[in-house]
């Protein structure tokens, strides 16, 4: 009697019903883990039967994908301020940021399960309907709260597709060229960098605001769409040819129902949800309460959010099923290293950056183009070097070293504009420093999502990412909160101090205004005035931003030195 075989019994355990002809290991393909989640076990499905032509189609559409999204979101950029200024809010234009950035750092563990549970076509999916939908709020709004509706949505749908696509990209690319992968996926904000700001001048004074958003709400879809249809196509010829095996699901409705609640820690999504919001929200209206910090409801939100956030802590670590993040990866140095300098960095950049523009214009007298291009420095820069530094990761296999040269000069530069961000300083001067702090900035971007990479599996990549997503979007809601706090106390009080007699009766016309500060001729008395009390708050921003960003020396130590080149994350047709 013929002997089985250990491996015939395990490929009959697998696929009971398969054929000769549907065997994987005869067209060379390795059947994914069982116990990986569906939507990892569909990716690496992928990979190992799709063709170089699809692998560099999919490259190629999201470089497109980013191309669009670039532009959108310069255009929407610099024409917010004159969006919110037609509402009479252009004060509040800090806290539409702040609200939405709250929301949507809520949006990323979820969606990491989505992916994860579903799969990556889902999950992008989800974030384009999210998208385009924002896109068309935004355009037919007619007051703040409905544009900031729409802002909320536009940014959960634009954060969670770049989420999505990182996403993608680690699972196209080895650990050691992913560096590069990155690097030519965010290429296209070299050409955004000056085609968007001359984009949103020629929206703004031709068609107008409304059209600068609705436009890609027709555009973005069109483009995106593509890359869902190669993942799908390339899903259902690796089920073909035996790469994935189809479950049987003989589940009821309510079983599976259960299933999926399991599988998405839905209890676990609503306390992080709810917890994160209700705590981070007491800090956009806080200025706005009848008591200011010591109003009832805000003391309340901020204890209530922090409780909840508490019990999820606790939840997921000793009663969730399926818990959103594995806690043996909350607990590596470099996990907890590239989290911390991801939220330092993205809280002392968002403490001076949402006004920015309005001050290029209104202190240095520069249109909404060239205020766009001295904004837009940071993409032109690492578009550039981001590529150099994807191929020295690739030589050398090591990231750490190139912290040594950014963080520090990320702290100097950040601390020289403290001087150049006032009233009778050179535009040159403010390039020449906006060069230097996107060097250091482009390399902290491309070397956290190295380290958290290198520190994980493949099985974990979606969380792991969806970590330093969160951690970043709260860190920047909570700069732009500092700025806000900043910009409230400071702006308006300056006005006062610094305005003409005769100008002091449209104070709340220019604080709320953008349009109003700039009505006023360069060198008259009252512009002069403007221009002062926005250097008077705007080095105070950079000031915070600068103390904070000194925490990034203690995270750069932290972070492993850990060599790319010998972990072997993905498999099959990558780059």
């Amino acid at each position: 009697m013929a002997t089985v075989t250990d491996e015939e019994k395990m490929a009959q355990e697998v696929a009971p019903n398969a054929t000769v002809a549907d065997d994987p290991e005869k067209l060379g393909l390795e059947t994914p883990p069982k116990h990986m989640q569906r939507g990892v076990q569909d990716v690496e499905a992928v990979t190992q039967s799709w063709s170089k032509t699809s692998l560099i189609l999919v490259f190629l559409n999201i470089w497109a994908l980013y191309l669009v999204n670039a532009f959108q979101s310069s255009i929407l950029y610099d024409l917010i301020p004159y969006a919110t200024s037609e509402f009479e809010s252009h004060s509040l234009l800090n806290v539409t940021y702040i609200v939405a950035g709250s929301v949507s750092a809520a949006v990323f563990i979820p969606l990491a399960k989505i992916v994860d549970v579903w799969g990556r076509a889902e999950g992008f999916l989800t974030m384009i309907l999210f998208a385009t939908v924002g896109l068309v709020i935004l355009a037919s709004s007619n007051g703040l709260a409905t544009f900031s509706v729409g802002y909320v949505f536009y940014t959960i749908g634009t954060s969670g597709l770049t989420y999505c696509v990182d996403v993608i990209t680690a699972d196209a690319s080895k650990l050691k060229n992913r560096g590069l992968a990155y690097a030519f996926t965010s290429s296209p904000y070299i050409i955004t960098a000056f085609a968007g700001p001359k984009s949103s001048e020629g929206f703004y004074y031709n068609v107008g605001w409304r059209w600068g958003f609705g436009a890609f709400s027709i555009i973005f879809p069109i483009v995106a769409a593509p890359l869902y249809f190669i993942l799908k196509f390339n899903l259902r010829k690796a089920k073909k040819e035996g790469a994935l095996v189809e479950e049987k699901n003989n589940r009821s409705i309510l079983q599976t129902v259960w299933f999926y609640a399991m599988e998405f820690d839905i209890i676990g999504v609503i306390l992080f949800s709810t917890g994160l919001v209700v705590f981070l929200l007491p800090f956009d209206i806080a200025t706005s309460a009848p008591y200011g910090w010591a109003t009832a409801y805000i003391i309340a939100m901020i204890v209530v959010g922090l409780v909840v956030l508490v019990i999820f802590g606790f939840y997921e670590a000793l009663l969730a099923p399926t818990p959103m993040l594995n806690f043996a990866l909350l607990s590596d140095r470099t996990v907890i290293g590239a989290c911390g300098l991801d939220a330092t960095y993205q809280v002392a950049y968002y403490c001076w950056n949402n006004y920015f523009t309005s001050f290029l214009q209104v202190v240095n007298d520069l249109g909404i183009a060239e205020a766009g291009y001295v904004n837009n420095t940071f993409n032109v820069v690492s578009g550039i070097l981001l590529f150099f530094v994807g191929y020295l990761i690739r030589r050398t296999g090591r990231f750490k070293w190139l912290l040594y040269i950014a963080v520090p000069l990320y702290i100097f530069t950040q601390g020289l504009m403290i001087y150049f961000r006032r009233p009778n300083q050179s535009v040159g001067y403010l390039v020449f420093c906006q060069v230097l702090i996107s060097i250091g900035g482009s390399i902290f971007i491309i070397v956290e999502q190295l380290a958290i990479l290198a520190a994980v599996d493949h099985q974990h990549v979606a969380g792991a990412l969806a970590l330093l997503y969160v951690v970043g979007t709260v860190g920047g809601s909570v700069g732009a909160t500092v700025s806000g706090a900043i910009w409230t106390n400071t702006f308006e009080a300056a006005l006062e101090r610094y305005l003409p007699a005769d100008a002091l009766a449209d104070l709340a016309d220019i604080y709320e205004d953008l349009t109003t500060q700039l009505s006023y001729p360069v060198g008259s008395a009252t512009r002069l005035a403007i221009q002062n009390a926005y250097g008077y708050a705007q080095t105070r921003m950079l000031a915070a931003g600068t103390g904070i960003m000194a925490l990034g020396l203690i995270w750069m130590l932290l972070i492993r030195n850990i060599d790319v080149r010998k972990i072997e994350q993905v498999k099959g047709m990558v780059f």
